[in-house]
Formats: structure tokens, C-alpha cells, sequence
């Protein structure tokens, strides 16, 4: 099977496993989504939620985050880890937001890689999830099921896997996949003990079928 014919089986065994292919993260304006994603690094999406809470609640809008200052945004944040790196981030982009985007979070790809904090995980995140243009998140469950299906081969780089998918998966399909790995990484291929007899994708996984062959 080739790379191309075994993306596509992927993408369709997951849609049918998991029919809605939603962010984890909650929002409801594109900025938000800018704060949780930094937020998220070394952190669970479910406490990114409830410590952002906190923090709209305090500084409702691009304004109030960026006239904030670092440390003050760091008390609420800390919770989530890393928090002086990550407030000082928040801080800058907010403000960047306000002084160059009238703030408006950009629909550019190249655009959003220039405000602090952001990566290219996070824009295609955003151009996927907000602007719904083709985008493909890598992602440590993205990573590690893309190396264990067999779509990638010994690759860790996040850059490289997701150009890697580029050629092989269609574009409007690159968002909700990686969404749909991130459940199924959780759900079923987790890293420590992936619990291949439940899977969907079993027969087609590489590690899956030589695991089964060593038995």
C-alpha cells in the first residue's frame, strides 16, 4: 500500500471513530485560541481551560492583555507551567496584535509565525480551526501515531512530518486528521501502552503488524 492509499485509509477509519473532530481547547475568538495554544506547552488542554477563565475574567480583550503587564499576567497563568516565559509571550503578542493588526488576529500563515510565542504548530492550528484553510498540526500524538502507522519513518521533527503529510494527505483533510490523532493518541494509541487489540487501524499500522508478527 502506498503512502498516499494508506493516508487516505487512515482518514477514514478515524472519521468513522471519531466523527466530530473539535479542538480540546475552548474559545470562541481567534486570540483566545492564540493564549490557550501558547498556554498548552507542557500542559493539559483541560487546565489550560480552567486557568484561562481566570484570566478573561481579569483582561477581557486584546487591550486589556496587552496594557497588562508580564507579571501580572504570570500570577494567573502560573498554574499552567513555565509561567514568566509564557506571560512574557501572551504580553508581546497581545500588543503586537494591537499595534500592527488593529487588533485582528491575521488569517496569513507567514503572518502569525512573527508574533511572539507562536510556532508553526500554533498557526496551522489556527488557520485550520480559525480561518478552516488548509493546515496540518504536529503535535507530539500527531508525531508518534504518523511514526507508528508507518505514514512517516523514524521522524521526530515536527517540520519535516508535517510536510511530509503535505504530500500525502489532501488538504482539506489535514486539520480534522490531526485532531482526530490527538484522540486517538489518547484514546486508544497512548505512549506508554498503546492497546493495539482495540484499534481501528490495527491491520494497517506498521508497528501494529510487526508487534503481531513477533508474537
Amino acid at each position: 500500500m502506498t503512502k498516499e492509499k494508506l493516508a487516505l485509509a487512515v482518514i477514514e477509519r478515524l472519521k468513522q471513530e471519531y466523527p466530530d473532530a473539535d479542538c480540546t481547547l475552548d474559545y470562541d475568538q481567534a486570540w483566545k485560541l492564540l493564549v490557550s495554544v501558547r498556554l498548552a506547552a507542557q500542559c493539559t488542554d483541560a487546565r489550560v481551560n480552567v486557568v484561562v477563565e481566570d484570566l478573561y475574567a481579569k483582561y477581557p480583550d486584546i487591550d486589556a492583555l496587552a496594557n497588562a503587564t508580564p507579571e501580572e499576567i504570570e500570577e494567573i497563568v502560573r498554574p499552567c507551567g513555565l509561567g514568566k516565559s509564557k506571560a512574557r509571550d501572551i504580553n508581546a503578542c497581545m500588543r503586537m496584535l494591537r499595534d500592527e493588526y488593529h487588533s485582528q488576529v491575521p488569517d496569513d500563515f507567514n503572518a502569525l509565525l512573527k508574533l511572539p510565542g507562536v510556532g508553526r504548530k500554533s498557526a496551522n492550528l489556527i488557520m485550520g480551526d480559525v480561518f478552516k484553510k488548509p493546515a496540518i498540526v504536529t503535535d507530539t500524538h500527531c508525531i508518534r501515531l504518523c511514526n507508528r502507522i508507518g505514514l512517516v519513518h523514524d521522524c521526530k521533527d515536527p517540520k519535516k512530518v508535517e510536510m511530509a503529510l503535505w504530500k500525502i494527505v489532501p488538504p482539506e483533510e489535514g486539520s480534522d486528521l490531526c485532531h482526530r490523532f490527538v484522540m486517538h493518541g489518547r484514546a486508544v494509541c497512548n505512549a506508554r501502552k498503546p492497546e493495539c487489540e482495540k484499534c481501528c487501524l490495527s491491520d494497517i499500522c506498521r508497528c501494529a503488524r510487526e508487534e503481531a508478527s513477533n508474537v
